[in-house]
């Protein structure tokens, strides 16, 4: 119980508490808009078992610059977010996570208003089931995925994106079993 009130602690501080601007000598006014979202995540792990998973995400994307110290390429963005989510063969377990993630806007790439992007990063991980040999319930959880984002009036967009994610304590418990998931996202930023 104490670690999830230490993950949705972390989730409220990411999502409602404004963030520690790096400082810069740079208007405002350069960065690009924050930007908040929500979205759905369905998908399976294929390995060790087989079993589906739906998640709700929130997000929030800020323009690298904004948070770190050093210059970075333009389309270059910097995205928390936070997910619960329930497994779907039956044994409707849940999972709370929290990510950070980079995401990089091909811009070479757009189309109109389809924007493609790639996206990869690392999270916290709190399951209430594990696989055989999979040793404990808080894990880490690298991803990384392909999306593309279509531009709607007023500056929101839907995006959507195809992910892999890895479950693993990295080693931090002698039984390191991972899960392996692929994951469909359709989201909604504003």
């Amino acid at each position: 119980m104490r670690v999830i009130l230490i993950i949705l602690g972390v989730v409220f501080s990411l999502v409602f508490i404004p963030p520690v601007y790096a400082q810069s000598a740079t208007a405002a006014s350069d960065y690009a808009p924050t930007r908040y979202g929500a979205a759905l995540l369905v998908g399976k792990a294929y390995s060790p078992d087989h079993f589906g998973l739906v998640m709700a995400q929130g997000q929030v994307v800020f323009d690298y610059d904004r948070i770190f110290w050093h210059a970075a390429p333009e389309p270059l963005r910097f995205k928390l977010e936070a997910n619960a989510g329930i497994t779907t063969d039956g044994r409707h377990r849940g999972l709370l996570a929290v990510n950070a993630m980079a995401l990089y806007y091909l811009e070479h790439f757009k189309r109109g208003d389809w924007t493609p992007y790639v996206e990869a990063g690392i999270g916290l991980i709190y399951t209430d089931f594990q696989v055989a040999g999979q040793g404990m319930r808080f894990n880490f959880n690298p991803q990384a995925g392909v999306g593309v984002e279509y531009a709607l009036p007023g500056g929101a967009a839907v995006t959507t994106a195809v992910r892999l994610h890895h479950i693993s304590n990295g080693k931090t418990h002698h039984d390191n079993r991972g899960i392996n998931l692929a994951l469909l996202m359709i989201g909604y930023l504003f």
